[in-house]
Order: C-alpha cells, then structure tokens, then sequence
C-alpha cells in the first residue's frame, strides 16, 4: 500500500491540456468527465501500488514504470517507498517513443 500519490508538474499540466482539448472540441462536462475517471482510476494505487503493468519501453530508467490505462491514456506512475509518483499522462495515440522524452524533460 502507499500512503501518498504525487502527480509531477509534467502530469499535472497534461491533465490540463487533456481538460482544455475537451472543453473546446466537445464540452467542460466531458472534459471533467474524463479527467475525473484518470484521476479516480489512479487512486487504485493506495490499495495495490502494483496494479499497473511495467512500461516495457521505460526500462532503461532505473525507477520501474508501471502504467494504468483510461480511454487512449495511459498514466505512467512508478513507486518510491510509501508514494506513488504519476510521472506522465501519456495520449496513446502518439508515437511510443515520444514518451521517454517527455519523461527525460522531468528528470
């Protein structure tokens, strides 16, 4: 179990993005919606830190990256001792390689 989950800058200002693209192309009550359901789906990692699948494509990073998936999202997260870091809101609809170099901006 972890006592704490922390969302970096990167994550918080995808998250951002993510509501301000909905609210234009669609409405703000789907925009909070969907950000509603990554938020909420993030809080399964209180109970069970581990329920993510490793992110095959980060494992060069010492940290171990596991990711959830909402929608065409995936939230890539890894553990530190008591707290779980969302480190990245990743569209899956772009090309896999641009995660790590998001994630290389934050480190």
């Amino acid at each position: 179990m972890v006592e704490q989950i922390e969302w970096t800058d990167l994550a918080k200002n995808q998250l951002k993005n993510i509501y301000d693209y909905y609210s234009y192309v669609a409405s703000g009550r789907i925009a909070k919606k969907l950000i509603n359901k990554i938020v909420e789906r993030v809080d399964i990692l209180m109970l069970n830190p581990y329920a993510g699948r490793i992110e095959d494509l980060l494992s060069d990073y010492t940290e171990e990256y596991r990711y959830l998936v909402v929608d065409k999202y995936k939230i890539i997260y890894w553990i530190n001792g008591n707290v779980a870091v969302v480190s990245s809101v990743f569209d899956c609809r772009q090309n896999p390689k641009r995660m790590s170099e998001h994630l290389k901006i934050t480190l």
